[in-house]
């Protein structure tokens, strides 16, 4: 798990040194953005110190600054470069949480978007180097602290808008924020869609065993406060209690629902339509039978997506159903808290889904399992959850079945595949699979308020004020 505390903001550049400097391989970050089809670029890091604080800079030198890009050219890039599935699907979420909110402050449609700021070398490299940084670091889950803004105005590609950017309050529509009284860019776009698109929920640090923390700095120098984002490491503890928790009226994780009746699809096709849509990242998919007008039989296929992947999955099941229109309903959710942890039955790997009160075998792994065993679907899953519930009581290396945790144990490939991509989880050793998706809602420390953003307003300009940033 990577938890942002973003009490100075957070931009492209700040991630990725964030991450940079507490651990990401330089070496193996510059490696996959080697693969990205777009030359004439470098990515350095500079040990700085920020308000007293040890940080790294991540600096990417450019031969072109200039260069403005559209959302699907981006797309094409990104498909192009044969990144690892989980930094080709972070990086592609990032930009589509950019393309959507710039589509609609634009009035544009989603494809037609141009990036002129982050559709430059240095957004490029910023956004895959922050989702590439996170793959090598084996960071299953991101979530983050209560956003800080600043004031005034800010200028851009656009001229001066008001600050912070209008792209900028989009994005965090239902993020905590806070205001700072300073007239500097805090937060930028990318370091907003960067949050928007990968992180879980927010609030105060999650429980954690903390294995490392980083600190990536910002350009320049702020009197009033180290500027620059903290990126705390860990592994989530399933089952402990959190601040918000505690309580009944804690804010739900955003979520959008859409939806689309369909009566000229088979069974066939519709099954295929579900499975593309969990695919490209869809929280979930199902389909309701219903009788439609002229007394037809129909399917209603619903879909539940994170705001920032809502644009790319109305896409997807338009594409897959042949459908002419969708809905969408803006809603909450709150998922229990629950981690996957693993254990070795038969010499094969069964992954294992705790919440506080269930523990609960992976009923894909179980049905695999027995394939290969000739064991019981009920047998396998009886004693996969059992064996998990004694390893809680013994030394792990007890004998037996084996426990695992977020690692690599013994069966086939394409079993431990499918652990490793649980929920976009990862294979390597020590790293926990939480997928809490509770959005927190805590008060600052220092007693200022933290505000949650409900809807952006239309951008607005008042030409009598015309500070600089």
């Amino acid at each position: 798990m990577a938890w942002f505390h973003c009490f100075a903001g957070i931009a492209g550049d700040m991630a990725l040194g964030a991450l940079l400097d507490a651990g990401a391989d330089l070496d193996e970050v510059r490696e996959l953005l080697a693969r990205v089809p777009i030359g004439g670029w470098r990515l350095d890091v500079e040990p700085v110190l920020r308000g007293g604080i040890a940080a790294t800079r991540a600096v990417v030198t450019v031969t072109d600054h200039v260069v403005v890009r559209t959302y699907a050219h981006i797309v094409g890039i990104v498909e192009e470069a044969r990144l690892p599935p989980r930094v080709t699907a972070r990086a592609l979420a990032i930009f589509a949480a950019l393309a959507e909110v710039e589509g609609r402050l634009h009035r544009r449609p989603v494809e037609q978007v141009h990036f002129h700021e982050v559709g430059g070398h240095d957004a490029v490299i910023d956004i895959v180097g922050t989702a590439a940084a996170l793959e090598v670091l084996g960071v299953d889950e991101v979530r983050g602290s209560p956003v800080a803004t600043g004031r005034g105005m800010v200028r851009t590609a656009h001229g001066l808008l008001p600050n912070p950017a209008p792209a900028v309050v989009a994005l965090l529509e239902g993020v905590p924020v806070s205001g700072r009284n300073l007239r500097v860019e805090l937060t930028t776009p990318t370091g907003a869609a960067i949050l928007a698109a990968l992180s879980s929920g927010y609030g105060p640090m999650p429980p954690m065993r903390i294995t490392a923390q980083g600190f990536g700095a910002g350009a320049r120098e702020i009197e009033e406060l180290p500027n620059c984002t903290q990126v705390v490491l860990g592994v989530s503890v399933a089952g402990a209690p959190s601040e918000a928790s505690a309580g009944e009226a804690e804010a739900g994780q955003p979520v959008v629902l859409l939806e689309t009746n369909v009566d000229d699809a088979t069974g066939e096709q519709l099954a295929e339509a579900v499975a593309a849509l969990l695919e490209a990242g869809a929280l979930d998919a199902w389909l309701t039978p219903v009788i439609m007008k002229k007394g037809r039989p129909g399917s209603v296929v619903h879909v539940l997506s994170d705001v920032a992947r809502g644009a790319e999955l109305r896409r997807v099941l338009r594409r897959t159903t042949g459908t002419l229109g969708v809905r969408m309903t803006v809603a909450e959710r709150w998922p229990a808290a629950r981690a996957f942890d693993a254990v070795t039955i038969d010499d094969q790997l069964i992954r294992v889904k705790v919440s506080r009160d269930v523990v609960k075998a992976e009923h894909e792994d179980v049905v695999a399992a027995a394939r290969r065993t000739g064991g019981t679907i009920r047998d396998l899953a009886r004693r996969a959850e059992a064996q998990w519930l004694a390893d809680q009581s013994r030394p792990a290396d007890g004998r037996g079945a084996t426990r695992v945790s977020g690692q690599r144990g013994e069966g086939s490939d394409d079993l431990k595949e499918s652990a490793r991509h649980v929920r976009g989880g990862s294979s390597r050793p020590g790293s926990g699979t939480s997928v809490d998706r509770r959005t927190e809602e805590p008060n600052r420390a220092d007693g200022e308020p933290v505000v949650e953003i409900v809807r952006a307003p239309s951008p607005s300009l008042d030409p009598d004020e015309p500070e600089p940033a």
